[in-house]
């Protein structure tokens, strides 16, 4: 499963990077989080973090770890658990004096998992399309 959403806000890049750069911000905008909760690290390559999310009426957990940390350009993170690998990406470019965030999220279903896949690609788009509005709402606050 793949999920691209772009968000445009009036919002300069280091600040916008900044924000998101620190995972557990994604409870401000990802209406899917629970909670995010830093394991270790600082942030940067190799830090940690338990992300707990609420999809389809059940709760999971996904540890993430940070495997790209490029200031302001990339962040890359892969989260794990016994059914999903996760990837997400976020790029920051300058774009009128603002920032575009590409966020980018593959869904790699493993075991019996893997045969659900195809049945709930419509709820992810649709959590995508939130975490987009929400991603949004929460930088606009930052301007």
């Amino acid at each position: 499963m793949h999920i691209r959403r772009v968000v445009q806000v009036p919002v300069a890049v280091p600040v916008v990077f900044g924000y998101l750069a620190d995972f557990t911000t994604t409870t401000e905008w990802d209406p899917g989080t629970v909670r995010t909760e830093l394991i270790d690290g600082d942030g940067g390559v190799g830090t940690r973090y338990r992300n707990t999310s609420r999809f389809l009426g059940r709760q999971t957990e996904l540890i993430y770890t940070v495997a790209e940390h490029v200031a302001p350009q990339r962040i890359r993170l892969r989260g794990v658990n016994k059914t999903v690998t996760a990837i997400d990406v976020m790029e920051f470019r300058e774009v009128d004096g603002g920032t575009e965030v590409t966020y980018i999220a593959d869904f790699t279903f493993v075991g019996v998992a893997r045969f659900l896949g195809p049945l709930i690609g419509p709820a992810l788009q649709r959590l995508g399309n939130e975490a987009a509005v929400g991603m949004r709402r929460a930088l606009m606050t930052l301007a």
